[in-house]
This record gives structure tokens, sequence and C-alpha cells, in this order.
């Protein structure tokens, strides 16, 4: 049958309180805490397919009093065995703590009531909840009783509870309340529940100030009006019932119009003590009073609701498991998205009160102060991580906090953007919801950022800034000249090393003009940012550059790109390599080929990004110098052009580099051992030199490793050694490491010229690798032995 065009002759409208003096609009919200009763055990549980069983119940009653809920409504235990097991249980069990009240539902019937004192005899204290119907269509269709049939079995049934509970309590000592329930209080007549109350606080005979309060329950046992009409009957009641110091206001309201919260809010300020409610508002129909949402409403404005959820995901957890209904995702505070922005304006405004927050941090008070969140997911035990997540609608400012938040990179605005069209054509290709690691993984693919996994076709190996002064014969004066800088560094080419190296003002220029000549990259930088992540010593520099091409600043096609590293130039060097590949593409780059000697093609970068390729030597700069010299001099005798095979045994013939073609060197390494002598600032070398392979023992103290093993040469040598340069690197990773050790030295010998040689060094141990650094440099300078 389809809606009626005319309701009015279906549905009668709720009959307005005759209220002109009400005072409730003008009463502040939260000058009063209420009483909070929770009914899960029993109005919750009543309402499910399947009820608790006695295991869920106490788990659940165990979450209850972890929150702090002070009375509890265990069960109507006079309907089952297993409610009135479950009672017993909590008592027996002493589960029950000293300051909480156990609460049981009674109709008024004498039998049953019988049997709902039984259950709690024995407890410390225990209020027992007793109800009959009031309304009209409850009077006369299903009960058929006059008003006066209505009054006097309440009266008569709470006189039974009287007897019943003070014979516990001389027997067992169990202190007990009393509360009485109009069940369908908001349909009944008002001027009857006044009626009903004041003959059942009568035959009652023992309300009192305090502790001795009678609670009168006003149950909106089905919700029929909005929640300004409950507040109304709720201020008439208050203001007309006789002896109100004498009565605890208790509200029971459900949710079938979906106002609950707002019938119960009106209601505390029109009067009412105490609310019962479920946790997440289950319960009939459309279920009771939600506690959970009423208690942080409160909290909300500053007041403490006396209920503790400072880990709601345990009573989250704990709810969904007893009751087997899920939480609704957009339930207030509790459900999965209800601190979740999709929508890019959203975002944007809660990233930027994110940024904000920052500084009231440190103020007192810390005032929260954040777009679109009423509340601080943390103070609920709960992280931001799922406060911004990503679809097709959201924005910049959503996805640059997430990116922010787990990469603690702060992207520049346009970078967002630029960013921003990335996620979006995933977003729009996959059609679903992007998660985090969804975001950080396109993050990090687009700008070949984290590690080894993401890199791009080029990749920074290593590098070195050097300073070039000025050639310009105008400098002079009181200034001091401008500084060039050089940056010589070896970088991955689709996974082949090449040296490369250039000129320019400071480090960024420089690596331009080496991937200029080198690789024939033309690029400028538009923009570059940078900032600080972390604190201490444990701070990193995390650059950002906008590259485009050569001589267009104004291009509208550009390049971002982000580097991280302990070293502000390594951090912006990264960037810049990061900004190329993503500039690069798939385009061809040109391949490493070696021409060498008169007009040759190939340079000293090229021979030695041969060297790193294939012995995985990065040489120092002054190193490949002197061997381009050895290679133009033997490629000389070819027409200008060396195989790689050819200049690779070249190398190691004249650096004595694991050479086993030639025989020993004039100079190698035996064992030995360093020792510290003195007051420990010096070391002393003892140990065995190979005089072409023939062992030797020898001592020599120095300053350091290197400084003591050429000590221990030094007698056998006519002149005089000195260490002119030393480098290391690595080679490998993990357990198959090995160091490699770069030793230039100076020979001295009297009435001949100065001489210099390097010599290579590799070993597990990086001492090691040194002093054999050391003894191969000394083997190719030919040095004059003493007789």
């Amino acid at each position: 049958m389809p809606m009626l065009a005319d309701p009015s002759k279906k549905y009668k409208p709720y009959t307005p309180i005759d209220l002109p003096d009400r005072k409730w609009p003008q009463a502040k919200y939260g000058d009063k805490v209420p009483i909070w009763l929770s009914t899960d055990l029993r109005d919750g549980n009543q309402a499910l397919a399947n009820p608790m069983t006695v295991e869920q119940k106490t788990s659940f009653f165990r979450q209850l009093v972890k929150v702090g809920v002070k009375q509890i409504e265990v069960a109507y235990p006079a309907a089952s065995d297993t409610d009135f097991a479950f009672v017993r249980g909590l008592i027996e069990n002493n589960e029950i703590p000293d300051d909480t009240w156990i609460q049981v539902l009674t109709p008024a019937r004498e039998d049953l009531i019988r049997r709902t004192v039984n259950s709690v005899a024995g407890a410390k204290q225990a209020i027992i909840h007793m109800y009959n119907a009031t309304c009209p269509t409850f009077r006369e269709v299903v009960f058929q009783n006059s008003k006066e049939d209505t009054i006097n079995l309440a009266v008569t049934h709470t006189k039974i509870v009287r007897q019943l509970t003070e014979e516990v309590t001389a027997k067992y000592g169990t202190k007990f309340k009393y509360e009485y329930s109009p069940e369908t209080f908001t349909q009944t007549e008002p001027e009857f529940v006044l009626q009903m109350c004041e003959a059942v606080k009568a035959a009652w005979g023992k309300a009192g100030p305090g502790e001795d309060r009678i609670i009168f329950n006003l149950p909106a046992t089905v919700e029929i009006a909005p929640p300004n009409h409950y507040a109304d009957q709720i201020e008439h009641f208050c203001r007309n019932i006789s002896e109100r110091e004498k009565i605890i206001v208790s509200l029971h309201p459900h949710n079938d119009r979906g106002s609950g919260i707002a019938a119960t809010e009106l209601g505390m300020l029109a009067g009412g003590d105490r609310v019962e409610g479920c946790l997440f508002g289950n319960g009939e129909r459309t279920g009771n009073v939600d506690l959970v949402n009423l208690a942080l409403n409160l909290y909300t404005q500053g007041v403490n609701p006396g209920l503790d959820f400072s880990d709601i995901q345990s009573v989250i957890d704990t709810v969904t498991q007893c009751n087997d209904l899920p939480v609704h995702p957009r339930h207030p505070y509790a459900g999965d998205l209800v601190f979740t922005a999709f929508s890019g304006s959203h975002q944007d405004a809660i990233k930027k009160g994110f940024e904000a927050q920052k500084p009231r941090r440190r103020a007192d008070p810390q005032y929260w102060d954040m777009p679109y969140l009423p509340i601080d997911p943390a103070d609920l035990g709960q992280n931001y991580e799922a406060v911004i997540r990503v679809n097709s609608q959201s924005g910049k400012g959503g996805i640059a906090y997430l990116v922010k938040q787990n990469l603690h990179l702060d992207m520049p605005r346009k970078m967002q953007i630029a960013f921003y069209q990335v996620v979006q054509a995933i977003a729009d290709r996959e059609a679903r919801e992007m998660t985090v690691d969804d975001i950080t993984t396109a993050f990090r693919n687009t700008y070949h950022f984290g590690g080894s996994k993401y890199a791009g076709r080029l990749a920074l190996r290593n590098f070195k800034i050097s300073n070039e002064p000025s050639d310009d014969p105008d400098d002079s004066g009181d200034e001091a000249p401008d500084e060039r800088r050089r940056f010589d560094g070896t970088i991955s080419v689709d996974g082949v090393y090449r040296v490369i190296r250039g000129n320019g003002n400071g480090p960024l220029s420089s690596l331009l003009d080496a991937l200029r000549t080198n690789l024939d990259l033309d690029f400028t930088i538009r923009e570059y940012i940078e900032h600080s992540v972390g604190e201490g010593k444990d701070a990193k520099a995390a650059s950002y550059i906008e590259l485009v091409p050569n001589g267009d600043r104004k291009s509208q096609v550009s390049w971002w790109g982000v580097g991280l590293d302990s070293d502000i130039a390594g951090s912006g060097l990264r960037a810049l390599i990061s900004a190329v590949n993503s500039a690069i593409g798939d385009r061809a780059l040109p391949e490493l080929k070696l021409s060498v000697g008169f007009n040759a093609r190939s340079g000293q970068e090229d021979v030695a990004s041969l060297i790193v390729n294939s012995l995985g030597l990065e040489l120092p700069r002054r190193l490949q110098t002197s061997f381009f010299e050895v290679v133009q001099r033997a490629a000389s005798d070819s027409g200008g052009e060396i195989s790689y095979e050819v200049l690779t045994n070249l190398f190691k013939k004249t650096y004595h580099f694991n050479n086993g073609d030639s025989g020993p060197a004039p100079f190698g390494l035996g064992s030995f051992k360093l020792e510290h002598v003195g007051d420990g600032s010096r070391r002393q070398f003892v140990g065995e030199i190979l005089f072409n392979g023939e062992k030797k023992s020898v001592t020599g103290e120095g300053n350091g490793p290197l400084s003591s093993a050429l000590a221990a040469l030094q007698p056998f040598v006519e002149g005089a050694l000195s260490i002119r340069e030393y480098s290391e690197h690595s080679i490998g990773e993990g357990t198959e490491v090995l160091a490699a050790s770069y030793v230039e030295l100076l020979y001295e010998l009297p009435g001949s010229k100065k001489r210099s040689a390097w010599g290579i060094g590799t070993d597990h141990d990086i001492t090691a690798s040194g002093i054999r650094g050391v003894f191969n440099a000394a083997s190719s300078l030919n040095v004059v032995l003493r007789k």
C-alpha cells in the first residue's frame, strides 16, 4: 500500500503540554552530569536475535565496570534460569565492585518479584526495578484495566517489593534502592503519571533525601513526539511531583524518531537526574539512547562525564563481539569513518587545522580547535591515520597531509598539485578508495623515493663537492674572491655506473653541469625548497626541486623531485636526480664509449666509469687523472682505440691490484697487529712485510695505522716516503662487503726529483685495506732499497 496523501486520516499528532513558562530552554547544558545506568545486559540483550551467553554477559559486565558505569541493569532474572544464574554468578564470584550497584527488572507480579529479589540476595547493594504499563492503549486494550486498577497494581506490588527486600536485608545485609517505571510514560496522561508515582512513593514509604531517594524512571518506551515535548513532560513532572528532593528522575528514551540523544539532553535540562541507555544505542526496534554518544557530547563541551572511553576500540570490540552487531561506520565518535574526510576542501581545512594546532599544544590550556573534528581522536585512543582518506573526490590538501604524516615530507604547494594529479589518475582508473599504502607507494614510484626498490634510471651512488678558486683576474680588494664548486661523483645510468663531473656556483649547478656535459641532459631549477625532518642527531634534510628545460623558466611543463639525506647538499642532489628521472621518461641516453688518444672523444670520466663498472672501484679525482695519462700513452700504440678488457688489465698491472699474472709486487703485507703506545695516542705496527715475496719482521710507530706501517717500511728504503692523499669507500653489501682504500705516496730521494704514485688495497678489514694501499703505492714508486 502506498503512503497516504493525507496521513492525518491515519496518524494523530502528539498533544503538547500547556507549559508557557517552561524553564528548560534557559538551563545551561552540562551543569549536571547524570547518574549513568547501562541496560545493555537487560534491555539491550532482550533485543538481540541471539541473546548473550553467560560468558558474553560477564565479559560485557567487566567492560562496563572498566568504563566507569556505577549502576548496571544486569538481567530480568525471573525470565529465565540463564539470567538468574548470571546474576548469582556475579555475586558469588565477587565480580561486582563495592561502588557499583546492580539492577534487576521485574513486572508487577508477586511470584516474579520474589524470584527477582532472591536473585540479588547477598549482594552488597542492588536496585529492584518494577514496572507496569500506564498509557490508555495498554490499560484499555492490552490489560482492560481502569486507572484505579492500574494504580492498585503498582501500589500492591510496591509493598511486596518493600517486604521482600527488608527480609533480604535483615538476612544478608543487602542494601536496596527501589525504582518504579510507569511504562509508556510519554503516551500516558501527565496528570495520571503524577497520580501513579505519588501512590507508589507513599506505598514504598521510605523515600528520603540523598541515598534514600526513590527512582522514578520516565521512559519514552516508544518515541512518539519531538524531543522538546519529552523535555516539557519531564519539567511538568519535576514541577508537580511532591517531595522532589526525595526523588531521582531517571530518563529512558528510545530512538524511534531518531532523536533519542536530543530528547535525553533536553530532558536533562528539564530536570532529569539519571540516564538509562546502552553502549552505541542497542535496544528494541531502533534502540535505546546511546550512553557513549551522550557522555562524549558532554566531554566535548569541557565537562567530565564520569565515563572513560580512552580506549574506545576495546569498548567497540566487546560490544560487537557480545551483541554480534556491528557499530555503523558513521556512528558518532565510534564509527570507522567518523574522523575521516574524503572531500578535498575538508581535507585541506583539516591539514591547515593540524598545522595551526601545533603551537597551541605548547600553550596552557591546550584548546582543541580543529575543522570538522569536534573531538581529538587521540583522547579516545585513536590515531590520526584514518582522519584523511582518499578517493576520486579528494583534494591535494588531504593527499599532502597523508604524505606528511607517513613519510614526514611537507610538499610545496605546486608539488602537491602535481602529485594530486598522479593520485587522481590512479583513483579514477581503479574506481576505489586509495589507501595510505597506495598513496605512499605512488609517491615513491613517482619520485623514486625510498631506496633501491624505487630507484629510477639515474641513481646517485656517491659524490664529492670541492671548491675551485675563481680564475677572474679582477677578483681583488678587501672582499674574498667567489669560489666555484666542483661536483665529482658516480651515478648509475640504466644499471651502468658512470663517473661524471661538473662545475658551477654550488652543488646543484655543478651536478646540472655534469649531467649536461656527460649525458646531454639540459635542465635548470625553477624552484627549490627544503625543511628538516626530525630533531637532534637524527635530523635529516628534505629537499624539493622543480626542473624546467634550460632557457625556458616560464615553461608550462615541469618536473618535481624529492631528496632526503642527513647532509643538506646530498638531500638537494638526490632531489635533483629525482626530478631528472621524472623528466627523462624512457628517453635514450648516450652510451659509454671509449676512444682515447689524439682527438679522442672520451675523457677521464669515461675511463673511471669503466673501472667502477668492471672492478667496483670509485677512483679519487687525482687518481682518475693519473690513470688517464697511463691510458693515453697505452692507446697511442693502437691508433687511439683501446678495449675494455685491455684497459682493465692495464689498471691492475699499473697499481698491483689483484694482478696474479705479474708475480709478487716489490712490497706486500704479511701478518700484523697494531698496538697503542705511549699515552695511547700513537700506534705501533708489528708484523711482516714481503720484500719480493720474502718475509721480514718489522716494527714502526706513527700517529695511526698508515703512518706506523710506513714507518716500518722506511728503514729499508733510501730517501723519504710520505702520504699525500688517502680516501676509501665500501664495495658490495652485507657480509660480502669490502673496504677499498686509495693511497698516494710521495717519494723524495736526495739528488732526484720528487715522485708520487698511487696504490690501491681491498680487504674485509678497513685497516688492512689501507696498509695494502700503502705498500702497493710503494711498489709503484721503484724506490731504492738500502743495502
